[in-house]
C-alpha cells in the first residue's frame, strides 16, 4: 500500500472517530436536558415544613392575597363553617398546625399570617392589634366573602381576634380568646410591661434587634421553654419545651427575616395604642371561649371580662403552659369543635 494511500485511510478513520463522538456528546447532552426538564420543581419555603406531611397535602393549601400593600399569606382547607386561627409571637401559622387536620374534618379553616410576620411580606399601617384586625377581616370577609367567622387567637393573636370580633360583630360569629391578659381598662401599659421580662425588653426601640440579630434561633430555643408548662415564667424550673427542633426551625426561618424580627417586636411597642384603643371599645357581645394556661384562669378573666360581655365558657388547660395548642393539642381541641358547633 502506497503512503498517500494509507494516510487517506488514516485520515478517515479519525473522522469517522470524531463523527461518533460527537453523536455520543450530543445523545448525552439530550439525556441531561431531558432529566433537567423532569426534576421536580424546588419545594417554596413556606412550603418546606409540611410538604411530606399527607395529612396537609390531602386537605390544605397555601394561598396569598394582597391586602392594602401586604401579600398576606394564609393556608386554607377543610369543608363546613369557617373558622379563622390568629397566631401570636413568636410563632405563625404553623403554631396552629397541631390542631388543623382535626378542626378540617368539620370547618373551613383559614390559619393565616399576620401582616408583617411569617409568610405575609409587607408593611402594615401599624401593629396595634385594632389595625391588623383590619387587614385580617378585609382578607376574610372582602377578599374571600367569609362573613359567619369563627375568629380564634391565641397570645397577642387574641387581641386581634378581640378587635375583629368588636370592630365586625356582623361578621364574626364566634370568638375564641386563649391565653392572653387583654390591655385595656384592667392593667394599663407600663403595668403590662412589668408582667414580665420579655415585655419590657420588647417594647425598646431597636434594642431587641440588635441583640437578637444575628441570634434569632438561640433566641427562640431559650425562650419557649420559660413560659412552658412548670416553665420559669409560671415560678417553676423546667427546661421542657413542647416544640420539636423542626418546630423552631420553622418559626425561625421566617424571623431570620429583619422586617419579620422588628415586626413582631412592633406588637409589643403597640401596647400603649392597644390600651387606648380597649378602653375606648365598647364590649363586645359575640359569644365567647376563654383558655388560658393552668392556673391562669381568673387573671385573665379579670383583664377581659370589661369589654366581653357574652363569656360562655372559660377553662383552663391542663398541664399547659402558654403553649396551649402544643401542650393539651387534644383539650383545645376538643373545647374548640364543642364550641364552634
Amino acid at each position: 500500500m502506497s503512503n498517500s494511500k494509507c494516510r487517506n485511510e488514516i485520515r478517515g478513520v479519525l473522522r469517522a472517530g470524531r463523527a461518533v463522538i460527537a453523536i455520543a456528546l450530543a445523545l448525552l447532552l439530550t439525556m441531561a436536558a431531558a432529566a433537567c426538564s423532569t426534576a421536580p420543581p424546588a419545594v417554596p419555603s413556606y412550603a418546606a415544613a409540611t410538604h411530606d406531611d399527607p395529612r396537609f397535602e390531602n386537605t390544605f393549601r397555601h394561598e396569598f392575597t394582597d391586602v392594602d400593600g401586604v401579600r398576606m399569606h394564609y393556608v386554607t382547607g377543610g369543608k363546613g363553617t369557617p373558622v379563622v386561627l390568629i397566631h401570636g409571637w413568636p410563632q405563625t401559622w404553623y403554631g396552629w398546625w397541631p390542631i388543623m387536620p382535626a378542626l378540617a374534618e368539620h370547618h373551613t379553616v383559614y390559619a393565616i399570617d399576620l401582616p408583617g410576620l411569617g409568610d405575609s411580606v409587607g408593611t402594615p399601617a401599624g401593629y396595634d392589634k385594632a389595625t391588623l384586625a383590619r387587614y385580617v377581616h378585609t382578607l376574610i370577609a372582602d377578599r374571600l366573602g367569609v362573613r359567619d367567622a369563627r375568629v380564634v387567637g391565641h397570645d397577642f393573636g387574641a387581641a386581634v381576634a378581640f378587635q375583629y370580633a368588636d370592630q365586625f360583630p356582623a361578621d364574626t360569629a364566634r370568638l375564641g380568646y386563649l391565653d392572653l391578659p387583654l390591655p385595656g381598662p384592667a392593667i394599663d401599659a407600663p403595668t403590662y410591661r412589668t408582667l414580665s421580662w420579655h415585655i419590657a425588653f420588647h417594647s425598646q426601640r431597636r434594642v431587641p434587634e440588635a441583640i437578637v440579630g444575628d441570634h434569632v434561633r438561640e433566641y427562640l430555643a431559650m425562650f419557649y421553654p420559660q413560659v412552658s408548662f412548670g416553665g420559669t415564667a409560671f415560678g417553676g424550673t423546667s427546661q421542657g419545651s413542647p416544640f420539636t427542633d423542626a418546630d423552631i426551625d420553622e418559626f425561625a426561618r421566617t424571623y431570620n427575616r429583619p422586617s419579620a424580627l422588628a415586626g413582631g417586636f412592633e406588637l409589643y411597642r403597640a401596647l400603649d395604642v392597644d390600651v387606648r384603643d380597649t378602653v375606648a371599645d365598647a364590649p363586645t357581645a359575640v359569644p365567647t371561649l376563654i383558655m388560658t394556661a393552668q392556673g391562669q384562669l381568673d387573671a385573665i378573666r379579670a383583664t377581659v371580662a370589661p369589654r366581653m360581655s357574652n363569656i360562655v365558657r372559660a377553662v383552663d388547660v391542663p398541664h399547659a403552659g402558654h403553649w396551649l395548642v402544643e401542650e393539651n393539642p387534644e383539650f383545645v381541641t376538643a373545647e374548640l369543635e364543642r364550641f364552634l358547633d
